[in-house]
């Protein structure tokens, strides 16, 4: 899942922390968001056998950590916590030359990554399972495929017309709340980030989901942001200039 998402107003290039002051902020914060996911679902199953009430606390528990973890590290990287979003900066950004750079970006995605592993391996430890055992969790129905599509779309439709109207200060409720009800909406329970879709991988649990199944979820994960992306040129559209007389 998941996901994540800009949360804060832009800082200029010339505030901007360090790259690897940014990148530490990606890695801790989407360890830390897998980490809520996969805990909140081992501690779910634990404590009730009611599927129903199992996806509430993994979901209510994935909202409101989403949101502290947006609120306080959004002003040092962003936020972002997925790799779709912060490629989806980049294009978005990449004629000004005010975006993120390549360099950048390579720096984001594998932080954002290597901490979705790293916060798999902590969720288990913390509950004593396996600290890696390959999910069993079979996600690849083409009606779950259909549902990244949406919730991907979706994000990336929220957090830029967030930034198209200069509303990134609602970041942190408006992503949470959309991420904690996409996971009843989607039929795919809304992973919409590539990164937390690999850690959960690691994890035999209730939040796992199996190696074979991750490349169509990446797949449509991409193609959700793209589509997302469209949606975002139309729906806030900018009106043309005056032409000079």
């Amino acid at each position: 899942m998941t996901t994540t998402e800009p949360a804060a107003p832009p800082i200029s290039l010339t505030s901007r922390p360090p790259l690897v002051a940014r990148a530490a902020a990606e890695l801790v914060g989407t360890a830390a968001l897998v980490a809520v996911v996969v805990g909140s679902g081992i501690q779910a199953v634990a404590l009730t056998q009611d599927v129903a009430l199992q996806l509430l606390a993994n979901s209510t528990a994935t909202v409101f950590g989403l949101g502290v973890l947006i609120a306080l590290l959004g002003p040092v990287s962003g936020a972002h916590f997925n790799p779709v979003v912060t490629a989806a900066e980049w294009w978005t950004a990449r004629r000004g030359g005010s975006g993120l750079t390549g360099r950048e970006v390579a720096a984001y995605v594998s932080a954002q990554i290597a901490g979705a592993i790293g916060g798999s391996v902590l969720a288990d430890a913390m509950f004593g399972e396996a600290l890696v055992k390959w999910s069993t969790h079979d996600r690849s129905a083409g009606n779950l495929l259909l549902g990244e599509v949406v919730a991907t779309a979706g994000l990336i439709l929220l957090i830029f017309g967030l930034a198209r109207t200069d509303r990134l200060r609602f970041a942190p409720v408006a992503v949470a709340s959309y991420i904690g009800s996409a996971y009843w909406f989607t039929s795919s329970t809304s992973f919409a980030n590539p990164a937390v879709t690999i850690g959960r991988a690691f994890t035999d649990t209730f939040a796992g989901i199996a190696p074979a199944s991750v490349p169509g979820f990446v797949a449509m994960q991409v193609l959700g942001a793209v589509l997302g992306l469209a949606l975002v040129a139309v729906v806030f559209m900018r009106a043309k200039a005056p032409v000079a007389a």
